[in-house]
């Protein structure tokens, strides 16, 4: 099973997945990365913080991208 990454960019802070995660496929990379998004926005707003911000960027061990995930489009606003 190929291992995806989840780095986090916010403004000029880049935060490197070291660790990465076995994933049958980008579909489901893309699905785990919107599950976490959901889970840290939710964090933020519980400790009083901005909920903006924040993109994974997903990719192989190869270090191909594979999506970015913007933490706001994890969260249906309406």
């Amino acid at each position: 099973m190929p291992k995806y990454f989840f780095h986090v960019r916010k403004n000029d802070v880049f935060e490197e997945d070291l660790e990465g995660i076995d994933l049958a496929s980008p579909e489901q990379a893309r699905e785990e990365a919107t599950a976490a998004a959901r889970e840290i926005v939710a964090e933020r707003i519980r400790m009083g913080d901005p909920a903006d911000g924040g993109v994974f960027e997903i990719t192989t061990e190869d270090g191909t991208a594979v999506a970015t995930v913007p933490f706001r489009s994890a969260v249906n606003l309406s």
